[in-house]
């Protein structure tokens, strides 16, 4: 990953890291309605919501809305993107991100995969 597209360091403010050793990196993600990240990359990880929540994403391939429910855990394929709190709830999200290198981010929006 490239470490100026790092979310902890073009977003400090949204992401924090809770844990890491040399496998994985376990990233919390905060935000309130209206809350905007700067575009920044994702190396394949696991996703648990920790609370419901409305977002737009956003890449080179254009914008897409989601809306997540609460304790759902997903795959993440590495990615590169922005985003929107665009719902009346706050965002809650653990990132479990993958250090094994598999692949050049995706600029397409992929955003949570679901199940």
């Amino acid at each position: 990953m490239d470490t100026d597209m790092d979310p902890v360091t073009t977003n400090p403010d949204l992401y924090k890291v809770v844990f890491e050793n040399d496998r994985v990196r376990v990233l919390e993600y905060k935000d309130r309605p209206g809350d905007k990240t700067t575009p920044h990359e994702h190396p394949d990880s696991v996703m648990h919501t920790l609370s419901s929540f409305r977002r737009r994403l956003g890449a080179d391939g254009g914008e897409r809305q989601v809306e997540l429910p609460a304790g759902m855990t997903g795959w993440l394929p590495a990615q590169r993107h922005y985003g929107e709190n665009i719902g009346s709830s706050d965002t809650h999200v653990l990132f479990m991100e993958l250090k094994e290198h598999r692949g050049e981010p995706s600029a397409d929006i992929i955003g949570p995969t679901g199940g």
